[in-house]
């Protein structure tokens, strides 16, 4: 079924998962197209996006948002186009970034919704290098990572959307970035295209002895999208006073228990104790959102002159969504997968 005019399809949660999300987590609904009230206005979402942190919305533990009630639509990031509009500031046919979740059509009374104008060159990517992950990246390295000329970053989860953009950052600042990635196809990617000085597949044998000679000077920055064993082998190449901003767990998001193996946390809290480290956590918009503008005229200026190389795995239809997101969870996107709504 595609988009139509009168039908809003949307993706509601049947039920919290344990584990990884299956085919009974979401259930795909059709309803009217809902009508705007006073103040609002009428959005039909033309792109997704997919992200981890959708994961952690399923689940009801404790996290730094609401999680998604049973039978509520799934939350997720959109660009859309206004359809009819009671909100100053914004008229029919005007593009915007939304949150207007895994469904065809939203309302809204304008609160967080960024007005692209009526001909954005390339829409979508304000879902990616231009929006969150792309804010995500540049503030998470330049407020927390404190970079200075000539240090190493090592980036996880280097040809992700995050990932991908804190390396390139990275360069510019002129640190000597080390990307870290799953599979040859995906390491290619990241140092030919994205230019990162070295990529190391965490999925080939002797992963920490391949990144330990990458990095000879030590670790000054370590970027963490991912957690697991990766961080067990970025953990004694840490440098004093490295910082580490930690952006995701992505190996983590899908366990019910704690991993196997021996307690590791009073070594790490030794080693941060031991090397002065600093590490920060950060949910984007809560604590870097005010940078927004500034981010979003320094991104744009890197990316119209070829500094900042983008890779996008489009998706078609809103059914493909959940399969895709499981894909993503199991680290078989490359690029930002975003879904595409419309025909």
């Amino acid at each position: 079924m595609t988009q139509s005019d009168s039908v809003n399809r949307k993706f509601v949660l049947a039920k919290r998962p344990k584990g990884a999300p299956d085919d009974s987590t979401l259930r795909l609904e059709t309803d009217e197209v809902p009508s705007p009230g006073k103040g609002q206005m009428l959005l039909r979402n033309a792109y997704l996006s997919l992200d981890p942190y959708m994961r952690g919305r399923m689940s009801d533990a404790p996290s730094y948002a609401a999680p998604v009630e049973i039978g509520a639509v799934m939350v997720g990031g959109t660009v859309a186009q206004v359809v009819s509009s009671g909100v100053a500031g914004f008229v029919a046919g005007d593009w915007v970034q939304a949150f207007g979740g895994w469904q065809d059509y939203a309302l809204s009374d304008g609160t967080g919704v960024i007005n692209m104008g009526t001909s954005p060159e390339n829409p979508s990517w304000a879902l990616g290098v231009l929006g969150m992950p792309g804010l995500t990246a540049w503030a998470g390295l330049t407020q927390i990572g404190q970079p200075k000329k000539g240090e190493t970053l090592v980036v996880a989860g280097a040809s992700g959307p995050v990932g991908a953009t804190v390396g390139q950052v990275g360069k510019i600042l002129g640190l000597h970035v080390v990307g870290i990635a799953g599979g040859a196809a995906k390491c290619a990617h990241v140092v030919d295209t994205l230019g990162f000085d070295a990529c190391i597949d965490y999925k080939a044998d002797g992963f920490p002895t391949a990144l330990k000679a990458a990095v000879p000077d030590g670790i000054d920055i370590y970027f963490e999208n991912v957690g697991g064993a990766v961080f067990d082998a970025v953990l004694p190449l840490l440098n004093p006073k490295a910082r580490i901003p930690v952006c995701g767990l992505i190996s983590q998001y899908n366990a019910t228990a704690l991993p196997d193996g021996p307690d590791r946390l009073n070594l790490l809290l030794g080693t941060i104790l031991r090397k002065r480290m600093t590490l920060r956590g950060f949910i984007v918009f809560d604590d870097f959102g005010h940078l927004y503008p500034e981010f979003a005229k320094q991104m744009g200026t890197w990316v119209k002159a070829g500094k900042v190389q983008y890779r996008e795995e489009m998706i078609e239809g809103l059914e493909r969504a959940p399969a895709a997101f499981v894909g993503l969870l199991n680290g078989e996107a490359f690029g930002k997968r975003v879904i595409k709504l419309t025909a």
